[in-house]
C-alpha cells in the first residue's frame, strides 16, 4: 500500500472501499464519502475547479426549520439508508432547499455527471412532483445525456404516486419527442396504475393512445384492460376493446372469456353471456369456479332467473357443483323469496352428503319464516341440531319472530329460555316480537313477567321499552293500545321522559291532542324534568287546541334551557300567533328560526321575501312573489297573509295591502270570508303600529308625563 500523502485533494469521489490507482483515479482511504487523503502520482494533473469540499458535507448537518414547519430529518434518514451516496446527496439538497432554485442547481452542478440510473434512483423516493419534474428535465439537458427506460418509468411512477396521473399519461409523448419511442411496457405501467386505482376511463384513454403509437398489446394486457373496464362499469368500452382483440386475430384465453362473461352477467345480459360461454367451450370447458363466479355476480344483482339458467348450463356440462356453488345459489334464492327452490337444492346437498354450512340453515329458516311456514323452519332447526351444529342467536330470533306472528307466544318464550340456557345473550330483537304479541293479546301479566326476566338478564329496560313503544306507535291503529300498555306499566315504575315523548307525539299525530296534553300534565305532576322534545311536542298540542298562551310558556321554557324548539314547533307556534293577530311576535320567531336551524320551512323564507318586497310599495311585485310560491307548491296560509300585513303596515299602505288581498281573491287563493277577516287584521295591526309611533313621538318630545297627569286615554295607565 502506498504511503498516505499529506496533501488533501479537492477532487471528490464517492467510493466504497479501495480500488486500483490510475493516472486519473488516485488511491482513496476512508469511509462512505471518502476524499480524506489521496496519493496521486501526477499531483499537478487535476486542478480544483470549485470551492465545494465534499468532506464537509454530511446528511446529518443542521437545517434551520421554522417553528411552524416540522423537520423532515427523520423521513430523510429512513429513506437515505437505501440510497447510494450521490443519490443521498441529491435528495438531501432537495430536503434542505424545499423548492427548485439556483441553490439546488448549484448543488447539482458540483457533481461531475448524473446518470440515468441515478435519476431513476432519486425519483423513486421523491414525494414532490414539481421538484421531481424539474430535476428530470434538468438531467436531460446535460451534455451527451439521454434518459433510458428506467428513468422514464421512475418518473411515471413518481407522478402517479403523487396523484399526478394525468401528467404521467403524457410521459409517452415526452419519450417520443426525445427520440425514445415508448414500448408496450410503458403503457402497461400506466394501465396497471389506473387499474389499481379503479380509473376505468383513464385505462381506455391509455389504450387509445397505444393505438395511436402503433403499439399492439399482448393478450395479457388486453385482458387487463377489459377487466378494468368491466370492474368500473364500462362494459360497452370493454366490448369495443374485445372487438379490436378479435380484429388483431389474437386467440382468446379462458380468462378473456370469463372477464366478459362476468361483465355481461353484472349488466343482466344473460343471453349474451351464455353465447360467450358456448364459444368458451370450444377452447376449454368451464369449471365449477367459473360457474360459481357467474352465479355470485347474478345473485349480487338479484337476477335469480339468470342464476337458475347458469345452473342448468352447469348441469348440462356435467360439472359437479361444489359446496360454495350450492351455498351461493341457496342463500341468493332465500333472499329473493324463492326459498322452496333453495330447499330443493338443500335436499340435493343432503343426498350427496355434502357438508352443509350453518349459514345455509339460517337462510332457509329466515326464508320459511318470512313465507309463514314456521313448521318447516322448526324442522330445519331440529335438523341443524342433529347435524351437530349449535344454533346461533340470529336463527333463534327468526324462529321467535315467526312463532309470535302465528300467535304461538308460549313456544316462542320457550325458545327464549333456550337462548338463555345456552348463554347466547338475547337482545332486543329476541324479546321484541314477544312483547308485541303480548300487547296484541292484551296479556299484560305475562308482559310484565317478561320485563322482569329481561331486567334480571341485564337488559337496559327503559331504553328497550322506548324502542318497543316506537315500534308500536309506528302502526297508527295501535297508538291507543300502546297508551293502554303504558297505563299498566306506570304503577310498576316502568316509565321515562323518553317514553312520554314518544306517546305524546304519536297521540298528536293521530289527532288525540287532549290525551297527549293529559300525558304532558301527568309528566309535570310526577316532577320529572321535561326535555326539549317534550316541550316541542307540547307546543304542537297547545297550538292545535288554540291555547297560544301555554304554547308560548313552553317556548319560554325551552329558551331558559338554552335550546331552540323543533322546526315543527316553530311553524305551529307562528301559525297560532298569526291567527290571533300577534304578527310582530310571529315575525320575531320567523327570523329566529331561520337564524338557528339548518333548513327552515319554506313559508318562513317566503315570509321574509314578501316583507322585503313590500318596501317597493307595489302590490304587483308582492303578488309576483306569491305566485312564484304557489308554483313552488307552497299554498298561501296565515303565515303568508300575515307577512303581507306586516310588510305593508311597516313600509307601505293599507290600500296596497288591500290590492294584494283583492288579487289573491281574483286568483281564488282567498275566499270572501277570509278576505273580510284579514282586512280586519290589517286595520287592527295598522292601529297598533300607529299607536306605537305616537307613543314613540311623545317619549321623544318628553310629553308622556304631562299626558299621564291629565289622564289622557292615548297612553296606557
Amino acid at each position: 500500500m502506498p504511503p498516505r500523502s499529506s496533501t488533501i485533494s479537492n477532487n471528490f469521489n464517492f467510493i466504497n472501499g479501495q480500488r486500483k490507482p490510475t493516472q486519473n483515479r488516485p488511491t482513496v482511504h476512508g469511509g462512505l464519502f471518502s476524499n480524506r487523503q489521496t496519493h496521486n502520482p501526477n499531483k499537478n494533473h487535476h486542478q480544483p475547479t470549485t470551492n465545494f469540499d465534499l468532506q464537509k458535507w454530511s446528511p446529518e448537518e443542521h437545517v434551520t426549520v421554522t417553528p411552524s414547519r416540522p423537520s423532515p430529518s427523520q423521513h430523510f434518514f429512513s429513506v437515505a439508508q437505501t440510497l447510494s451516496p450521490i443519490a443521498r446527496y441529491i435528495v438531501d439538497s432537495f430536503r434542505k432547499h424545499k423548492h427548485w432554485g439556483p441553490e439546488v442547481v448549484a448543488d447539482l452542478n458540483k457533481l461531475r455527471r448524473v446518470t440515468p440510473k441515478l435519476v431513476a434512483e432519486v425519483l423513486k423516493v421523491q414525494s414532490d412532483p414539481v421538484m421531481s419534474s424539474k430535476f428530470f428535465h434538468w438531467a436531460g439537458k446535460q451534455k451527451g445525456y439521454k434518459h433510458d427506460f428506467a428513468s422514464y418509468n421512475a418518473f411515471t411512477y413518481c407522478l402517479n404516486r403523487n396523484n399526478q396521473f394525468r401528467a404521467a399519461d403524457q410521459v409517452p409523448e415526452l419519450m417520443n419527442m426525445q427520440g425514445k419511442p415508448p414500448t408496450e411496457k410503458q403503457f402497461e405501467i400506466l394501465i396497471r396504475m389506473h387499474s389499481d386505482s379503479n380509473r376505468g376511463l383513464r385505462v381506455y384513454y391509455v389504450y387509445e393512445k397505444m393505438k395511436k403509437f402503433g403499439v399492439k398489446p399482448r393478450v395479457f394486457l388486453y385482458n387487463r384492460i377489459m377487466d378494468s373496464l368491466v370492474k368500473t362499469g364500462h362494459l360497452d368500452l370493454s366490448l369495443s376493446v374485445y372487438n379490436d382483440f378479435k380484429n388483431e386475430k389474437l386467440a382468446e384465453e379462458g380468462v378473456t372469456f370469463m372477464i366478459l362473461i362476468k361483465g355481461l352477467c353484472k349488466a343482466g345480459q344473460v343471453e349474451e353471456a351464455l353465447k360467450l360461454l358456448n364459444k368458451m367451450r370450444k377452447l376449454c370447458k368451464p369449471d365449477v369456479f367459473a360457474y360459481t363466479a357467474m352465479i355470485r355476480i347474478l345473485v349480487s344483482e338479484g337476477n335469480l332467473d339468470g342464476c337458475l339458467r347458469v345452473w342448468e348450463e352447469m348441469v348440462r356440462d356435467k360439472v359437479q357443483p361444489d359446496v360454495m356453488a350450492y351455498t351461493t345459489l341457496i342463500m341468493g334464492l332465500c333472499k329473493g323469496n324463492r326459498v322452496d327452490k333453495g330447499h330443493e337444492l338443500f335436499k340435493d346437498m343432503k343426498e350427496k352428503r355434502y357438508l352443509i354450512d350453518r349459514g345455509i340453515y339460517a337462510s332457509l329458516i329466515e326464508g320459511f319464516v318470512n313465507d309463514g311456514k314456521v313448521g318447516v323452519a322448526c324442522d330445519l332447526l331440529k335438523d341443524l341440531i342433529n347435524s351437530g351444529y349449535r344454533a346461533d342467536l340470529v336463527i333463534y330470533n327468526h324462529l321467535i319472530k315467526g312463532l309470535c306472528h302465528m300467535k304461538h307466544v308460549s313456544r316462542a318464550h320457550k325458545l327464549f329460555l333456550v337462548t338463555v340456557e345456552e348463554g347466547l345473550k338475547p337482545d332486543f330483537g329476541t324479546v321484541s316480537p314477544m312483547l308485541g304479541c303480548y300487547t296484541d293479546l292484551k296479556n299484560f301479566e305475562d308482559f310484565c313477567k317478561l320485563l322482569s326476566q329481561m331486567e334480571s338478564l341485564g337488559f337496559s329496560l327503559l331504553d328497550d321499552l322506548a324502542k318497543f313503544f316506537s315500534l308500536i306507535v309506528g302502526e297508527k291503529d295501535k297508538v291507543l293500545l300502546a297508551l293502554e300498555v303504558f297505563d299498566n306499566l306506570k304503577p310498576k315504575g316502568y316509565f321515562s321522559v323518553q317514553i312520554y315523548n314518544i306517546l305524546i307525539r304519536a297521540l298528536y299525530d293521530t289527532k288525540e291532542v287532549k290525551k297527549a296534553l293529559t300525558l304532558f300534565q301527568e309528566l309535570k305532576y310526577l316532577k320529572m324534568e321535561p326535555d326539549l322534545y317534550t316541550y316541542s311536542n307540547a307546543i304542537l298540542c297547545y297550538t292545535e287546541v288554540g291555547d297560544i298562551h301555554e304554547a308560548c310558556s313552553c317556548y319560554n321554557e325551552i329558551k331558559e334551557m338554552s335550546f331552540f324548539p323543533s322546526v315543527d314547533a316553530y311553524l305551529s307556534l307562528v301559525r297560532g300567533l298569526c291567527k290571533i293577530g300577534e304578527i310582530d311576535s310571529a315575525f320575531m320567531l320567523v327570523r329566529e328560526c331561520l337564524g338557528n336551524v339548518t333548513s327552515g320551512p319554506r313559508e318562513f323564507k317566503y315570509f321574509l321575501r314578501i316583507v322585503h318586497m313590500c318596501r317597493s310599495i307595489d302590490a304587483d311585485k308582492v303578488m309576483d312573489v306569491i305566485s312564484e310560491m304557489v308554483e313552488d307548491g307552497c299554498q298561501p296560509d296565515d303565515v303568508i297573509l300575515s307577512a303581507v300585513i306586516s310588510g305593508m303596515c311597516q313600509y307601505g299602505t293599507i290600500e296596497e295591502a288591500r290590492k294584494v288581498f283583492s288579487n289573491m281573491r281574483e286568483c281564488k287563493m282567498l275566499t270572501e270570508s277570509d278576505l273580510v277577516v284579514y282586512d280586519d287584521l290589517l286595520v287592527d295591526h295598522m292601529k297598533k303600529k300607529t299607536a306605537d309611533l305616537v307613543l314613540s313621538g311623545l317619549k321623544f318630545f318628553g310629553l308622556e308625563s304631562k299626558l299621564k297627569a291629565k289622564g289622557s286615554n292615548l297612553l296606557p295607565s
